[in-house]
């Protein structure tokens, strides 16, 4: 498919991901609307960050990926949806499950029942690699059993599954992008890679993490980002599922210790209980299989392996060291 000339939603616009995506997407020079959480600040979260120029080519549609009137209306006239919107906090799915299947299940039923009813022409719907829970084989190719080792991740297999069978039943024309371990600017603190930066930034030099044993196969926004786009324009890609990653394993220890590195710093790192996982719900080993995305795709990240990773975390530390991005989070406090 050629994006060329089609009117494009991305749903969680105003989440880490999703303002990435369309501030590409209006680069690119499409036609973009952006569904946005309502809220009476008028706050567009990450979009609010964005360039001025940005923003006069987005229409910004405030509403709540639970209501299907709601999207029905978002999602009219537009050719293309990127289907982001979700809750995806592992440890506020253990206190709040049942929002996370009406946010992530629902939410996705809704997309996929209106983009059937209105006759959109591609969704890209949004999966994660936690749906693989840990990884019985490496590389966790898109054939890996999925394990809901989470409230959060069993709410994404039901998500992805319900995506699926809509093409599967009705021919709507969904594809299922699943992304690896995103990092970058912009991501929230209750990820490792910003809860690191983020306390040495405030002058820490003790580093309150959790578990340091799993690995992670971390892949830079800008080319997770590129895996969205390679996704939507690949006809093959509908009624497939395909893995979005590096290709490259680390240890949360080590790229703990990297980044210390990097900034600089010399640094002990403490346990903190609250945010370990229970033993059989913490996934111990994440690494991509990527040889799908590059037969379908012809996709490739640009930052790979350990290189890629420093050139990446270099970046992503230049943004949250900056006094009015660091602003945004709070050290001092555990994020769910």
């Amino acid at each position: 498919m050629d994006l060329k000339g089609k009117k494009i939603l991305v749903t969680g616009a105003d989440g880490f991901i999703g303002s990435h995506l369309t501030e590409t997407l209006v680069a690119q020079g499409h036609t973009v609307r952006a569904l946005v959480m309502y809220n009476s600040f008028n706050s567009w979260g990450w979009l609010d960050q964005a360039d001025a120029d940005v923003l006069r080519h987005v229409e910004v549609i405030g509403g709540d990926i639970r209501d299907p009137h709601g999207i029905r209306e978002a999602m009219r006239g537009c050719d293309v949806v990127f289907h982001l919107a979700a809750l995806i906090a592992i440890p506020y799915s253990y206190r709040s499950p049942d929002s996370y299947i009406d946010t992530n299940i629902k939410g996705t039923l809704n997309v996929v029942q209106a983009a059937r009813d209105l006759g959109v022409e591609r969704v890209v719907h949004t999966s994660t690699s936690e749906v693989y829970g840990t990884a019985r084989y490496v590389p966790i190719d898109e054939r890996h059993p999925l394990q809901g080792q989470s409230p959060y991740s069993a709410s994404k297999i039901g998500a992805d599954q319900l995506a699926l069978s809509f093409q599967r039943s009705f021919e709507t024309p969904v594809a299922v992008i699943r992304p690896f371990n995103t990092y970058g600017p912009r991501q929230s603190a209750r990820a490792v890679i910003p809860t690191v930066i983020t306390q040495l930034a405030k002058g820490e030099r003790r580093l309150q993490l959790g578990a340091l044993q799993p690995t992670r196969d971390f892949n830079f926004v800008d080319d997770t980002v590129a895996g969205f786009l390679a996704v939507a324009r690949c006809d093959a890609a509908v009624g497939e599922v395909i893995n979005i990653g590096s290709g490259f394993e680390v240890s949360i220890g080590e790229t703990a210790r990297l980044i210390a590195e990097l900034m600089g710093r010399d640094v002990t790192i403490d346990t903190d209980t609250r945010r370990l996982r229970p033993a059989r719900s913490e996934v111990e080993r994440l690494l991509a299989g990527t040889d799908k995305a590059a037969r379908l795709l012809g996709y490739a990240p640009a930052e790979p392996g350990v290189a890629g990773l420093r050139r990446g975390l270099r970046r992503t530390i230049d943004w949250f060291t900056q006094a009015d991005n660091l602003a945004h989070y709070k050290t001092h406090l555990y994020t769910l």
